[in-house]
């Protein structure tokens, strides 16, 4: 088990590596260097360095530091855990890419969608391995906690806005922001296209005696709805409840570790579901 704990380890250690250099690529090369934004805590980050000369990534690590330790109080479990190392890789080489990254001053177009794919791709490599890069994904989770009627979503996105407003106001060019806008929704189309493809998602059922204690775990940190079922062994006649819940593909691995973390014993079922509508995915025809 711990051999296999190790590999899995240092294969999200790649991921984070490869993703870290990537999101560097786009916010150092495309973004920073043509006053465009990326949002959440990186624009920040940006905007101070553009103030104060601040390293980027060091910023960014000290302002998830915060972040992380609410966290660790609300959340704890391994999300958070595989958080903190993906802020501190990504930081680490965001200032290690700044050192030798050229400076390229293009169109502002052509960087703001750059930017942004690439900003995306590295995202992606994160969520991939079961993790975030911290910032605001983290502040929405802490908000929709407290007001579940705010989505994750739509605190997201609230915040990237404020992000980019503060960024036009800093570079005092209005038109920064429009090419941020560009460049956050580029990001967007790339992580749905990785992570979520054409609106597939998948089907887990768990057969558990801890229901209860599962189904509060999704809910509350992975945000999706799940459905109890009485089920019935057919040899033992032993009664008990089947957990529901359609996820997509990146939240497969964290809900297999809640139900084993909840029930060693629990029974798991992985199916595909070719196409998913209602509310967190496709919107209903």
């Amino acid at each position: 088990m711990k051999r296999k704990q190790l590999f899995s380890f240092l294969i999200d250690l790649l991921f984070y590596i490869a993703g870290g250099m990537i999101y560097s690529v786009a916010v150092l090369l495309f973004l920073t260097e043509n006053e465009i934004s990326p949002g959440g805590l990186t624009g920040i980050a940006t905007i101070l360095n553009y103030l104060f000369s601040l390293p980027i990534g060091t910023v960014v690590f000290i302002l998830n530091i915060p972040l992380l330790a609410a966290g660790v109080i609300k959340f704890g479990g391994v999300f958070i855990a595989k958080t903190a190392v993906a802020t501190a890789v990504m930081s680490l080489t965001l200032d290690i890419s700044g050192l030798f990254m050229p400076k390229m001053k293009i169109d502002p177009i052509l960087a703001a969608l750059f930017g942004g794919l690439l900003m995306g791709l590295g995202i992606s490599l994160f969520m991939l391995r079961g993790a975030t890069t911290g910032g605001t994904d983290i502040i929405a989770k802490l908000i929709n906690r407290k007001f579940p009627h705010l989505t994750v979503g739509r605190l997201m996105l609230a915040a990237d806005a404020a992000v980019v407003g503060l960024s036009a106001l800093v570079y005092k060019n209005m038109e920064s922001a429009l090419y941020a806008v560009i460049a956050i929704y580029a990001s967007s189309r790339v992580m749905d296209l990785i992570l979520y493809g054409a609106d597939r998602g998948k089907i887990i059922y768990v057969i558990t005696d801890n229901a209860k204690e599962l189904s509060d775990s999704i809910m509350s940190l992975i945000n999706r709805g799940v459905t109890l079922l009485d089920v019935t062994g057919a040899y033992t006649g032993t009664k008990r409840q089947m957990l529901m819940c359609t996820v997509r593909r990146h939240e497969v691995a964290a809900v297999c570790r809640l139900a084993t973390s909840c029930d060693k014993n629990a029974f798991i079922i992985v199916g595909e579901a070719g196409e998913v509508l209602g509310d967190g995915f496709k919107t209903n025809i």
